[in-house]
């Protein structure tokens, strides 16, 4: 796609404004947008990467998490144990130095994951549940044989059939999908 405003370079930069539900669309090359103004999210920056927006939002949540502090006089600085990454180290680089830096940071990154996830937390898994259901009920069988063994183990012959039970009828599926 070729600039709106030059008409000669390749546009680089796509801007979408909805002012009173009016919506305008823009496709500019990099010269024209910062000529246009319209740079204005990250000045003097005419390449965005993901880390700086990840940096933006850590950056936003210490200023909100600091001005709590300085009421409470809280001086501690977070730092991971292991990697001795400071919380200020990761908010300029937008990268953990290990995987410690994911406990360790916890509780500041938290609601930033849910505000950008829509609540989610927690990793599911990589397979979509539509597309991969057989090795989801396959994944759930494994559980349930290992539940099944520790119930035997401790003479829960009860509880024991029940997974019994659950594992045939989740093999079952299997069969009838044809997923084996």
């Amino acid at each position: 796609m070729i600039c709106q405003e030059c008409g000669q370079r390749p546009a680089t930069m796509h801007f979408t404004k909805i002012i009173n539900g009016d919506k305008t669309e823009s496709h500019l090359c990099d010269q024209c947008s910062q000529e246009k103004g319209e740079m204005f999210m990250f000045p003097g920056n005419s390449a965005f990467s993901i880390n700086d927006l990840l940096s933006g939002l850590l950056n936003n949540n210490q200023q909100m998490s600091q001005s709590k502090e300085s009421a409470v006089q809280n001086n501690k600085v977070l730092q991971c144990d292991r990697c001795k990454l400071t919380y200020e180290q990761f908010t300029k680089i937008g990268r953990f130095g290990c995987s410690n830096c994911y406990k360790t940071f916890q509780p500041n990154i938290l609601p930033i994951l849910k505000r950008l996830h829509a609540g989610n937390t927690s990793h599911t898994g990589k397979i979509p549940k539509r597309i991969g259901g057989g090795l989801h009920i396959r994944k759930e069988i494994e559980e349930l044989k290992t539940q099944l063994q520790s119930f035997i183990a401790t003479e829960e012959f009860e509880k024991a059939a029940e997974v019994r039970d659950r594992i045939r009828n989740l093999e079952k599926v299997l069969n009838e999908q044809g997923d084996r």
